[in-house]
Parts: C-alpha cells; structure tokens; sequence
C-alpha cells in the first residue's frame, strides 16, 4: 500500500449487513422507515420552523431524506428552507421510485460515520477491525449511536464518552422498543471495546510524488478527481518498492555531504519493453515539497541528446563508417557564427563511432545538417520527447547538441527507444484500476516504432564505446555491458548520465535552482561523467543484482569494422586545475523570450557556502505551462569540457495511488 486518497468507502450489499445492525440504525434514527412515505412531517416542520426563526438547525430528517442530502450532488449542504423543500421533494420521488431495501442499502454505504470512515464497511473496520458481518449487536449499536455525533464519538474519552455510552443505551433501549431485542438480549448487553483509532495516512519521502504523478496520469487517462476521490478505485502503479528504496540510496549514499541545497538530482528508471516507470529519486521533499527532480523539472539534455541525431542519421541511409566533419571551428550556413569544440580541437573526418565516443560537438553539428534537423525532432518526439520541448530550437543549427530541456523521466524513456529494438513504449505509472464493481482496466501503453532494428543496434554500439572508453567509463558495470553517453551544458548548469542495459534504462541529471554551475565543495566543478555516473552506477549495480546477463544485438559489419580511436587520456573529466571558459553566448543565438521570467522552478534555499539561511519558505510548483528550464543558457557539447559550445537557448517546454 502507497497511500490512500479521497474517501475511505467500501460498498457490501445489503445481505451482508447483519439485521440487528440494520435494526440497530433503524431505531436510532428512523423507526418509521419501513412505513413512511421518505418524509417525517412532523420532523421536517420542527426542522424549517427552528431555521425560520434563526434557532440551530434541528433534527427531524427520515434516512430516505438523509441519504438524499449525501447521495445527490445536485443539492447543497446549506441550511435554508429552499434546501430543504428540495430534499423533501426528492426524498418522496425516491420512495415512489425505489425499494426500501435500496434506500437502506444505499444509506449504510454512503453515511458517515467517523475515524474517516464513510459506510458501515469502512465504519466497521475502523472501529472494531472487523467486516460488517462479524458485529456483534452490541458494536451494531455503537455504530448506530455514532451516527449523531461522528466527530464527538469516534475516540470519545472523559464527559464524551460518559456521553457516547447514553447514546448507545439509548440505541439498545429503543431496539427493545421496537421489538428487535427481548428483555433477556437488552440485559445481556455490554459497550463494546473500540480499536485504536489508525493515526492518518502520512506520505513520506518519495511517497507524495509517486502519489501525485498517479494522480495526474489518471487525470490524463479520463478519470476525474471525483473518481479518484470517491470512485472506490484501486490503483496498481508501475513503481517496485525495491527499486524506489535502491534509487534514493544511490543518490543520496553517492552524494558529499557537502553538496549545497540549491543542488537537485533527479534519477528515473524505465523498462524499455513496457514502459513503466519502475523507479525515480525526485528529491528531498522537504526541500521542495511541490517540486521534483525526475518528473517536474526540465533541463538542457547536453550531449545526451545526440544518441537521438545518431539514430535519425542511421535510420536514413547512414551508417556507423560514415565520415563527418569534426574540425573545429565549423562554418554553418544557418549559423550566424563558425562553431568551435572546445579549446578549438580539430578532429579531422572521423566516423560516427569515434565523433559518439569522444562527443565531438562539430561531428554532431554537421551530421545534423546532412540527415536534416527535422528527421532529428521527429526521432526525438517519437521517442518521447514532447514537440513543444523541441520547436524553439529544431531550426537552430546547434540542435543537435542538446539545447532542448528535457526531465529525467523523459530522457530514460527516450533512451529505452533503443534498448527496445527501436520500438519506444509509452513511459506510464499506472499499470491496472480495477472499479467499485471489480472491473479491471490494465493500461496499455502507445507503441512507436522509432527507426529500425539495425539502427537501433547500431546506436547501441556507439554509445557502449562511451562507457568503455569514453567519458563514461565511471558507469562501467563488471559483469554485463552498458550503453550510455553523458551530457554537461555549458558551465555545468546541468549534468547528465544517461545509459542502459537491455532490461533497464536509467538517467541521471544534477541541477541547481538558480541555474549556477553544479559545483561541490571538495569535489569542484562536476560533470555528466563524475557524479551523475557515479550514480546510475550504483544504482543499476543493486537494480541488475540477480538478474541474468542480457547481451546487446549485434551491430553491422560497419561498426566490427569501424576505426574508431581510444581518447587520449584515461579520466572521464577535466583536470584539477580546469574552469569553466567564459560565455560565448553571441553566436547563433535565437532571441530570448523577454516576456517571460528568468526561471520559473521552486524556490531557493541556500546552502552553507552561498551565506545564505539553511531554508526558504516553500512555494508551489510552476504552473504546467512553465518549466524550470535554463534560458540563456549555452552548452558545452562534451561531458567533459573538450568540445565547443553550442547557441544560447531561451526557455522552451511545458513544466503528474
């Protein structure tokens, strides 16, 4: 169990509510119920003559005129006379039209009762930790008595319960009044013992997230708050305890203590061949209590969007032996400026093993222009990646280079495309709702075909020579390969590792609030390659324990064949002394959308080193229609700071029991 939402209501049909219980509330509160006509005259006069002259609302009501009041949305729960006259009028329709069982039926399963519960099922098992069934009269009579005063007597103790206990003698004297209990029975019968009422359900950790991301997906899928809340659902997610307890471990054994608050990590996790979300890390909650890492937020992809360029390349007539240009700088028409990798290293014509391998932002940039950017946006968006994260930037040269933002869930789910032979599943959180009625629905997912097999493999090869001899080799795992590739934007605003075996894709990303470096005290300026591989590491390490060693497919004889060179020096990331270059953010830049704010993400909180308090008040999330992206952001193309920088980007994108 994840949490529970909305009502606690559990339906039974009549038959299975005992008869002294069913006599137990007819006494207490409508004698008459079998011979009247749905309305107490009598009472209803009392009722609208004390409301008349301004005293507290009386009594007076029939169960048929208390179960309309709860059963038809169609009438409020204002005191006036014009209510009630409504509730009169369709309390008699409902006699003429319904059975008195129905009325009784519908009565018990919709009435409050306390402790949360609504219904006389819930009721039970709140008060006495039983079914309905198994009361005795005694408890019968307690729920009965509870009725009246559900908040007084649902944990009465001192002068309420002295008044919990006349209420209940009253309800066994007037089932002997009606005859339902002998003069021996009403002796014999003693208050009951309560259960200890359950403390409320408390969601913790990564539990409020899960909760609301089911939420939105049900809302997606036709099903309203309404439903959720009083639908009687019951909701399978696609989450595995084990996995969600793995990935807040790898991130938050894997971090520094030293890590700033204003520092987030996101991780998600997706099965590539259904989907489902199995496991996400979206942050500290009492950070941001509105706010998470894996879903919410969207930040640059960097490098990790050129796995994407790679397979539209490959599934239109290219292949891994062809030659790009990696010199540096690269003159595009569309480009306002020539685009440099960093320190202007030129790598010659390579081919699209060697420009994956080492990341080489001019190679990625040319092979761009010649598959065409919009064979490289389609790829994307039929991998997962919405059309509204993507439009600003398809146009730009730089496209291909990652300055679109994209969330951790997204980019997992994209790189599943690949894992999956090509075919991308619809990433979801939901896997059944089975109804009030026991219907079930098992959700399925959308299939896409995304390129071909052999493409797909062929995407694969690249990416498994970034983890073996690339930038990320800090995710090698030892005993079953890995694909991957790693993606730092420009100043290490945000920093990527994203990767896959055949039964799992994972990706890592570390951001910031105020859109600053991802620098840690101790450990500097970091990259796709450190940290966040560091973490996918660890938690695929725990996440693939026991499972069998799943092989990739093979790739074409061009990539056997492939010249592709081992980089020229052993770490993944730059050395001690590096820092970030300055900005180079006046080269085929598109125009920043001025109309909009700098970052629409949570709010701050300091860390030790920003002399800052520990923590700011917390704010709501961005509205859906904005996200926590990095506008006038640049991007260095390489993890690890060896390639050039792509164009500035403005915000772009759309910001889920």
């Amino acid at each position: 169990m994840l949490a529970r939402q909305g009502i606690d209501r559990r339906k039974v049909e009549l038959d299975r509510v005992p008869e002294h219980v069913r006599d137990a509330v007819i006494a207490a509160e409508n004698r008459s119920f079998y011979e009247d006509a749905g309305v107490s005259l009598k009472g209803t006069g009392r009722a609208v003559w004390s409301t008349l002259t301004g005293q507290q609302l009386q009594g007076g009501s029939t169960i048929t005129q208390q179960l309309v009041r709860n059963y038809y949305s169609g009438l409020s729960q204002e005191r006036s006379v014009t209510r009630k006259f409504k509730e009169i009028l369709i309390a008699m329709k409902v006699d003429q039209s319904k059975s008195k069982d129905w009325v009784l039926e519908q009565y018990l399963n919709t009435i409050y009762f306390g402790r949360g519960a609504n219904g006389i099922q819930s009721a039970a098992r709140a008060y006495f930790g039983k079914d309905v069934e198994d009361l005795s009269v005694a408890e019968g009579a307690y729920l009965a008595a509870v009725i009246q005063q559900p908040s007084r007597f649902a944990d009465p103790k001192g002068t309420d319960l002295a008044a919990a206990k006349e209420r209940w003698q009253s309800v066994i004297t007037a089932m002997a009044q009606t005859g339902v209990l002998t003069t021996e029975q009403v002796a014999a019968q003693r208050f009951p013992s309560l259960e200890t009422p359950k403390k409320p359900f408390e969601l913790k950790g990564q539990a409020q997230y899960m909760l609301e991301q089911v939420t939105a997906e049900l809302n997606r899928r036709g099903y309203t708050d309404e439903d959720i809340n009083s639908g009687g659902l019951k909701i399978v997610t696609t989450f595995d305890k084990k996995l969600m307890q793995a990935a807040q471990r790898a991130v938050e054994d894997t971090l520094p203590d030293s890590t700033p608050k204003k520092v987030r990590t996101g991780l998600a996790a997706v099965d590539p061949a259904t989907g489902e979300v199995v496991a996400f890390y979206g942050g500290k909650p009492s950070q941001s209590k509105y706010y998470d890492s894996a879903f919410s937020a969207k930040v640059m992809a960097g490098s990790t969007f050129k796995p994407y360029t790679l397979a539209a390349a490959l599934n239109n007539g290219f292949d891994l032996s062809t030659r790009v240009d990696g010199n540096s700088p690269l003159r595009v028409a569309s480009a306002s400026q020539a685009i440099p990798n960093d320190g202007d290293r030129s790598y010659g014509q390579i081919n699209l093993i060697s420009a994956t391998q080492n990341s080489v932002n001019t190679a990625f940039v040319d092979l761009g222009q010649k598959v065409g950017l919009d064979k490289v946006a389609a790829t994307a968006e039929a991998a997962g990646i919405p059309a509204a994260q993507l439009d600003k930037q398809k146009e730009a040269a730089s496209f291909p280079l990652g300055v679109s933002s994209v969330s951790a869930v997204q980019n997992a789910s994209g790189f599943s495309t690949f894992a999956n032979k090509g075919v991308h599943v619809e990433a979801h959180v939901v896997r059944s709702v089975t109804d009030a009625e026991g219907r079930k629905e098992v959700v399925k997912a959308v299939r896409t075909e995304v390129v071909g097999e052999q493409a797909a493999a062929d995407t694969i090869y690249a990416m498994q020579q970034v983890v073996k001899y690339g930038t990320g080799t800090a995710a090698r795992l030892y005993d079953r390969p890995v694909a991957g590739k790693t993606g730092t934007t420009d100043d290490s605003r945000s920093v990527w590792f994203n990767g896959f075996t055949p039964q799992l894709a994972v990706a890592v990303d570390m951001f910031r609030d105020d859109n600053a470096t991802v620098s840690i005290p101790g450990y500097g300026t970091q990259f796709g390659g450190q940290l966040p591989a560091q973490i996918w590491r660890a938690f695929m390490t725990e996440a693939m324990e026991g499972k069998p060693v799943e092989e990739f497919p093979e790739p074409s004889e061009y990539g056997w064949s492939s010249d592709y060179s081992e980089p020229e020096r052993d770490s993944d990331g730059p050395g001690p002394q590096y820092s970030p270059p300055p900005s180079q953010d006046d080269w085929d830049q598109p125009e920043p959308d001025l109309s909009q704010p700098p970052f629409t993400g949570p709010p701050e909180t300091e860390g030790p080193e920003d002399g800052g308090p520990d923590e700011q008040p917390e704010q709501p999330s961005p509205p859906d229609t904005e996200v926590p992206d990095q506008p006038s952001v640049q991007e260095t193309g390489d993890e690890d700071g060896r390639n050039g920088r792509t164009q500035q980007a403005g915000q772009v994108g759309q910001a889920g029991r």
